[in-house]
């Protein structure tokens, strides 16, 4: 059996996103996010934060950066990866997930879908429009939701 390395979250955003540059110039966007798991403790149901930290490589990270601020809701598909080094004698390893496409939620009417796979990172949307994706505004939907 091969091995298989997939994770999707859906989860808000425990800060701004920063970007930065590498020593060659590739922009690396890195955030973190909050997923939510409700459990039931005795007679209670109770939420238990779970924090991961993500990282968007190339344009994608450039073109998101702005959208990806504290609060927001996003889902991630993408894979975890595992940092291992070594400091003052103490072997470390920490565990991100690469996001190979984001999707931001909430916030506006639909969302738009960033893959950053071969394609260069362009935004994939119903209609097919290239703009960024909408800020508030009425979402088409009525509050009568009938279940």
């Amino acid at each position: 059996m091969a091995d298989l390395n997939h994770v999707v979250l859906i989860g808000r955003l425990t800060r701004d996103a920063e970007l930065k540059y590498t020593a060659n110039g590739q922009a690396v966007c890195k955030f973190s996010i909050a997923v939510n798991r409700r459990k039931k403790s005795g007679d209670q149901w109770v939420d238990e934060a779970n924090f991961f930290d993500i990282v968007l490589w190339g344009r994608q990270g450039e073109s998101l950066n702005q959208y990806l601020v504290k609060g927001k809701l996003v889902g991630v598909d993408g894979e975890l990866r595992q940092d291992r080094w070594e400091q003052d004698g103490q072997n470390r390893s920490k565990v991100e997930v690469v996001a190979n496409n984001i999707q931001l939620l909430g916030g506006g009417s639909g969302g738009a879908s960033y893959n950053s796979g071969t394609s260069g990172g362009t935004r994939e949307s119903a209609g097919g429009v290239q703009n960024p994706p909408p800020q508030g505004g009425d979402d088409g939907f009525t509050d009568d939701i009938p279940f």
